[in-house]
């Protein structure tokens, strides 16, 4: 199966040293997540690198326990000039029970030059419709 560009998906068992002292998913790894997962999308899209501006929001939803298995999914929403917004959703679950959302974010991408400077992407990803 192949993944459409502008879309990522990533999977992760929240093991312990994911896990804050009440055996959930610490915030801070599930935000590095998200992030990962944002990067991922919106290089997939442009096919060059990109760099984060913003995290525009970010919901820790409900928590994921330790020994659940954490799917996140990022797509790129919105292209501007040289910036794209990727939206992120986590869901976390046990084997034979239905995922929960556990984390959703909205991250503001960049595309960028070799020296890190934001460059203009091609006309075709301008004003698109969003991709899921």
């Amino acid at each position: 199966m192949t993944t459409p560009t502008g879309f990522a998906e990533l999977q992760e068992l929240v093991l312990p040293a994911l896990a804050n002292h009440h055996g959930t998913l610490f915030a801070g790894q599930g935000l590095q997540l998200m992030a990962k997962a944002a990067f991922l999308a919106a290089r997939s899209l442009v096919q060059r690198e990109v760099v984060m501006a913003a995290v525009s929001r970010v919901d820790f939803v409900a928590p994921a326990p330790v020994g659940h298995a954490l799917t996140l999914r990022a797509w790129v929403s919105r292209v501007g000039r040289s910036s794209m917004t990727v939206c992120v959703t986590g869901s976390a679950g046990l084997p034979g029970t239905p995922p929960e959302l556990v984390l959703q974010g909205l991250f503001d991408m960049v595309a960028v030059d070799a020296k890190g400077r934001p460059i203009p992407l091609d006309c075709a990803y301008l004003n698109q419709e969003p991709l899921l």
